[in-house]
């Protein structure tokens, strides 16, 4: 870490939590609170994506604290959650793909009605905070580090909550901010209607995120900071 406490747990934080938005082991989430939300009304979206948002970085930032207790070990529980939520997206994107998606949404129906609320929303944000993306190493990596001098410092893990909940506060905030403007609105309504029109463009995207997930769970070390 830089040594400066705005810098460290609040504007490198959130500057992750942006660029994670983007990386493929989110993707797959965004994409399916988005099929969650599809068709509410404002009120009901912007309920809903702020439970979401709160969901996930609470959990994150409970997953940064923990971190820096356990250590590195906490690397091998992150690789098996992109390992989890990776064959996820595979499987739905697989239903997509052979025609079975709506099989799927018949079978999981009652369960995934469920999540059509803003209790259900903030459950799925936790669901989804087990998926930290990638992006998240170096700053995860700092916070282990700093964790090794925290007996001349001490509160290292209610920095480790602080850091870590920003950073899932920053990974969701494109959709709270896009919940807020009609013509983003329009977009994401635009989105989520591509997986009925574009099935299989859909399922090949999920495919792909799922197996980039994995392949990432399996093949890429995160425990040296090097």
């Amino acid at each position: 870490m830089t040594g400066q406490p705005l810098l460290d747990l609040v504007v490198l934080p959130l500057a992750f939590g942006l660029i994670g938005f983007i990386e493929p082991c989110s993707l797959g989430s965004t994409l399916i609170f988005i099929k969650v939300i599809e068709g509410k009304g404002v009120a009901t979206r912007i309920a809903q994506t702020f439970a979401f948002a709160a969901g996930r970085a609470a959990f994150i930032g409970v997953l940064g604290a923990i971190a820096v207790l356990v250590g590195t070990a906490f690397f091998g529980f992150q690789k098996a959650a992109w390992g989890i939520l990776g064959l996820l997206y595979a499987a739905l994107g697989i239903a997509y793909l052979t025609g079975r998606i709506g099989w799927f949404m018949r079978s999981f129906g009652p369960s995934l009605a469920r999540l059509s609320s803003t209790s259900g929303s903030a459950a799925l944000g936790v669901a989804f905070g087990l998926n930290i993306p990638a992006c998240a190493a170096p700053l995860l990596l700092a916070l282990l580090g700093a964790s090794a001098v925290s007996g001349t410092r001490g509160g290292s893990a209610w920095e480790g909550f602080l850091a870590l909940a920003l950073f899932g506060l920053a990974l969701s905030l494109p959709l709270v901010l896009a919940v807020f403007f009609a013509p983003a609105r329009r977009a994401l309504d635009w989105l989520a209607a591509l997986s009925r029109r574009l099935p299989r463009w859909t399922g090949a995207v999920l495919l792909l995120l799922g197996a980039w997930s994995v392949w990432f769970a399996l093949f890429v070390p995160l425990g040296n900071p090097a």
